[in-house]
């Protein structure tokens, strides 16, 4: 078999195959991504999805239980929870602050702390279930 042949038999193997694929209409579905990326400034309301149902906020215990890989070792500088000393001059500087700290994030805390399905509402109720743990 020469070149020439070689190279038609793999270009009939390739349509054959694209043809399969076509003919086979869950290949798309089996494909497809799984979600969607959504960049600052972009308009991501549709494509944003609840993960918790309207009206069924979680608590900020619930919440801590996605901290506790920083929060509970203070890995990256977080202060521990019940850490009372490491917390005192951060609950000195006011709730509002460290509300913005969680939900904008601050030195090594991404914002959210990674938590993007989390509402700013049980963020700031984690950081009160933080605070009140660490006085």
């Amino acid at each position: 078999m020469n070149m020439k042949m070689i190279k038609m038999a793999v270009f009939g193997l390739v349509l054959l195959t694209a043809s399969v694929w076509a003919a086979d209409s869950g290949v798309a579905e089996r494909i497809k991504p799984v979600g969607d990326i959504c960049m600052a400034g972009d308009d991501c309301a549709a494509t944003v999805k609840p993960v918790v149902a309207e009206g069924t906020a979680r608590s900020g215990e619930d919440i801590y239980k996605k901290c506790v890989a920083c929060h509970a070792t203070g890995a990256a500088g977080a202060p521990k929870l019940g850490d009372v000393a490491a917390w005192a001059p951060r609950i000195g500087k006011g709730m509002d602050v460290l509300y913005a700290s969680a939900i904008k994030g601050f030195n090594g805390m991404p914002a959210k702390g990674l938590c993007f399905d989390c509402s700013d509402d049980e963020l700031k109720a984690t950081v009160d279930y933080m605070v009140e743990k660490s006085k």
